[in-house]
């Protein structure tokens, strides 16, 4: 899908579908930021979280036995786990892996939140799907999804659990034979496949990288003025952010500075038109990022159609 239709499926609908790997199992046609089908979590159950910082390019390994948290809400089952992810670093790749232990693995649910803990989007477990084992690799159910921060997020959230109806599901996997004799060429043997259980605990394992693609815009989207499940708030009067207790891993960044002030005279035409049209091509190459520092810049200088131009253009109507 080309760059330009992402972005106006990102900006005009509940946003794409997350990224996969080529040999992915998982449905295709998870909508994200459909939150419909994601737990109400209040946000004094989210402020009791202590929320573990992931660092870039670096696994996170978590042990739910051992170092999950209990959150009692709906139908979420057994420990989970909370991570806070730095956003000031670009567009992001997020790998979750669950390892199959013993033939029973943890069925994962993500819910993504941005830096005042609002709800952005929803993976339910479905989306990870079973992978066969390889030379680095275990059994383990695995997704990737990428997300590009709004402009002023500082920090994203992932909350991760399973659920009551997820725990009776089973996973279906490679018998090891059948998987050795696949990459090695051999005749595959006629043998039954092991069968998984899902249960409440299991070990994780999380990547976050930068990426030049993107996805899902987490957080605000310049000019949104109302309640959206994809763009949440308004950088021009950011809602209150979240304090952490004091013995939380990781507190939640300040709140998004509000948009630069333009200067009291007006742009010269000449330059408001060279920001509009940087703007633009900025947004047909896909390089959001771009497009939003123009923004800002133009706006410091007085500009007063900059923001109206990048708005309609991810829209597909600059």
């Amino acid at each position: 899908m080309k760059m330009k239709k992402s972005l106006l499926a990102l900006c005009l609908s509940a946003g794409l579908l997350a990224s996969l790997p080529g040999v992915s199992l998982a449905e295709i046609n998870i909508v994200p930021q459909d939150l419909s089908a994601a737990p109400t979590i209040s946000a004094s159950a989210l402020q009791q979280l202590q929320w573990t910082p992931v660092s870039q390019n670096k696994a996170q390994n978590t042990n739910l036995a051992t170092s999950g948290q209990s959150l009692n809400v709906g139908d979420i089952v057994g420990p989970v786990a909370a991570y806070s992810i730095p956003a000031n670093i670009g567009e992001l790749t997020i790998t979750l892996s669950s390892l199959v232990e013993n033939n029973e693995v943890f069925a994962p649910n993500v819910l993504v939140l941005d830096q005042n803990l609002h709800p952005a989007a929803f993976y339910p477990s479905s989306f990870f799907a079973y992978q066969e084992p390889g030379i680095m690799a275990e059994n383990r159910l695995e997704g990737t999804f990428k997300l590009t921060p709004a402009l002023g997020q500082q920090k994203l959230y992932l909350l991760v659990f399973t659920t009551s109806p997820d725990t009776k599901q089973t996973t279906k996997m490679v018998d090891p034979a059948k998987a050795y004799a696949k990459g090695n060429g051999n005749a595959i043997p006629d043998i039954p496949d092991p069968i998984a259980t899902h249960g409440t605990t299991g070990s994780l394992k999380l990547r976050a990288k930068t990426s030049s693609g993107s996805s899902i815009l987490v957080g605000p989207l310049f000019g949104s003025s109302g309640p959206d499940p994809v763009t949440v708030g308004n950088t021009a009067a950011p809602a209150a952010t979240y304090a952490a207790p004091a013995n939380a891993y990781a507190a939640p960044a300040a709140a998004p500075a509000a948009a630069p002030a333009a200067k009291s005279e007006p742009m010269l035409d000449d330059t408001e038109s060279y920001y509009n049209q940087a703007i633009k091509q900025a947004v047909d190459k896909g390089d959001v990022d771009k497009a939003l520092k123009l923004l800002n810049e133009a706006e410091r200088l007085g500009s007063t159609s900059a923001r109206k131009t990048f708005i309609s253009s991810v829209k597909g109507k600059g």
